[in-house]
């Protein structure tokens, strides 16, 4: 393989290092207590020397004379994201699981959790056994890439390649997939490919062409993945985390804001070939509801169709992008339980009316990722409000059988399997301009909600900056612990005792609305019928047909007289006529 970015280990003893600096005259790399090396021009805008060096060495580029950067595809950093960065040397880790192969997509059921709220690397490690125990096959980690500062919520990363130092060491997060590997979990891994974040990027200083300035995005000038180089530094990057870190697959954070469909196609068909023999799952998150990148590579997206209309259920907000789904929310569930997505093609109130999506009733119910809450659906309220403080108990937990018993693969965010009522909210650790800028903007941007229309109210708004707000976001149980455990793991042993062996053959039957709050689907299981039915509403609803026999499990009132009470879940499983 064409060495890509980044160091590379010709012998336990030298390393050739590389930099893609286009249109630059000179460029030397320095190493800490050595001296300084000219780099020779390698075309297309490469630079390349071959070096002496040893695991734990400092070096950093210098360009032109002018400019000292890091290196944007460091392994390490020594300290912060505009200083050192750090040799890593070839792969030294005694890995403890080294048969582990994966496992199935069909029994995922993911917990969304944040390193650094948890205590690190080490934090995450200690918490595995009890997710286990729970039920969980898959641990996924917000990103983990070096960022600016000692705490980010994780989309703000400069350095992609490198973990933050501020979790813990490359070894440690080993360990943290090693250990997990052991008990027969998974460990998927949030990459950011569509920006970096706004402190210690100096790509743009040195490598333009590494972006379109021709399109912008929110973030700025577009990344450029039409260029190899640029589409070589990426692909490699999940390759890296895949192979060197040996994550079971990778969740792709907005690609609708990659805007390259063909780089998308290409970076999963390279990483299928690279690795034909584990069990290696790529998720995406695509506003686009683009239904045809998920038979190209990729196993399934996050679906914020299910998301957002069971909020509006749950809570009645109806403002934002929640507006797409105030009207009829129970038909627009009843949708989403049969075929995938609500919007396939349909004009969008939240994007000006302009069509969203496309046809996904011929995808299987595992290509797609369902929850009730996650990092942005927390995090990007002004408050950070969790569902456990917004919403009656007794609903919450009948939502929650529809999550877990549902055919699509289920996912929870931290805390959420022990009722926490503590916030998660948007935090950084950025510094003087660049702080009060974030923290201005934030509040600015929840100015056109009525709560926060006056300037007086929105100093309620947590300052991201502020280390309380970071400390605030740490999960605690929740006063009733204990009963949500008890659901959540007696949930998942009927999911995996009675769907998961049957996931990769389901045929939906199709979904109605019972009521305006409820929803009744049915599928076909191997030789059996699959049937729920979920009732949010004050009244109880009438089941549609009528399910055969007792139910496999309730939450909430049982049914009765053909009725679903108010506030509860039920699922059947009957067999084949």
């Amino acid at each position: 393989m064409t060495q890509g970015h980044g160091p590379y280990w010709l012998n336990d003893a030298q390393v050739r290092f590389r930099l893609w600096a286009p249109g630059r005259k000179r460029v030397a790399v320095e190493l800490d207590g050595t001296g300084a090396f000219a780099m020779t021009p390698a075309g297309e805008g490469w630079f390349e020397h071959d070096a002496d060096a040893a695991p734990g060495v400092k070096y950093r580029f210098r360009i032109d004379d002018d400019l000292v950067v890091p290196d944007p595809a460091a392994r390490a950093q020594a300290e912060d994201v505009h200083g050192w960065s750090l040799l890593v040397g070839p792969d030294a880790y005694a890995w403890r699981n080294p048969g582990w192969f994966g496992r199935a997509w069909s029994d995922a059921v993911i917990c969304e959790v944040h390193a650094g709220a948890l205590g690190g690397f080490v934090g995450v490690s200690e918490r595995l056994q009890d997710l286990s125990a729970l039920g969980v096959t898959v641990v996924q980690l917000m990103p983990i890439n070096a960022f600016s500062g000692s705490r980010n919520w994780g989309y703000d990363g400069v350095l992609p390649y490198a973990p933050a130092g501020a979790y813990g060491s490359p070894d440690d997060l080993k360990a943290l997939v090693d250990t997990a590997h052991g008990l027969g979990m998974m460990v998927l891994l949030d990459v950011v490919y569509n920006h970096f974040g706004p402190d210690g990027n100096y790509l743009p200083a040195y490598a333009k062409d590494f972006f379109d300035e021709a399109r912008q995005t929110p973030w700025g000038p577009a990344i450029a993945f039409g260029r190899e180089p640029v589409a070589r530094f990426f692909i490699d990057n999940a390759i890296h985390w895949l192979e060197t870190f040996r994550f079971d697959g990778l969740r792709f954070d907005a690609v609708h804001a990659i805007g390259d469909n063909d780089f998308l196609d290409r970076l999963a068909a390279e990483v299928r070939a690279r690795f034909p023999d584990r069990h290696i799952h790529l998720v995406l998150e695509n506003e686009a509801n683009d239904a045809e990148r998920l038979t190209r590579g990729f196993d399934a997206q996050w679906n914020d169709d299910f998301h957002n209309v069971l909020h509006v259920l749950l809570t009645d907000e109806t403002s934002s992008y929640y507006q797409d789904f105030a009207d009829r929310p129970a038909e627009r569930l009843a949708r989403c339980l049969a075929e995938g997505f609500i919007y396939q093609g349909e004009g969008s109130p939240n994007h000006d009316g302009k069509p969203r999506g496309g046809a996904s009733a011929h995808l299987p119910p595992t290509a797609f990722v369902n929850f009730l809450q996650n990092h942005d659906q927390i995090g990007n309220r002004a408050l950070g409000e969790r569902l456990t403080t917004l919403v009656s108990q007794d609903r919450l937990r009948a939502a929650m059988g529809l999550l877990l018993m549902s055919p699509q693969i289920p996912m929870l965010f931290m805390g959420e399997d022990s009722g926490s009522e503590t916030p998660f909210l948007f935090f950084t650790d950025f510094h003087d301009d660049l702080a009060d800028a974030v923290r201005e903007g934030r509040r600015r941007e929840f100015a056109k909600f009525p709560a926060f229309a006056d300037p007086q109210s929105r100093e309620a708004i947590p300052d991201p900056n502020a280390p309380s707000t970071f400390e605030a976001s740490r999960p605690l149980a929740g006063p009733d612990a204990e009963r949500w455990r008890e659901l959540i793991s007696h949930l998942l042993r009927l999911r995996r005792d009675n769907l998961a062996p049957h996931l990769d053959s389901a045929i939906s039957l199709g979904a109605s609305a019972i009521g305006p709050k409820a929803v009744q689907a049915a599928w076909r299981l191997g030789d059996k019928t699959y049937i729920l039915a979920v009732n949010l509403g004050d009244a109880a609803a009438p089941l549609s047909p009528a399910p055969p026999g007792p139910p496999l499990v309730v939450v909430g009132d049982a049914p009765s007289d053909g009725q679903l009470p108010p506030a509860a879940f039920a699922a059947w499983l009957a067999q084949e006529p």
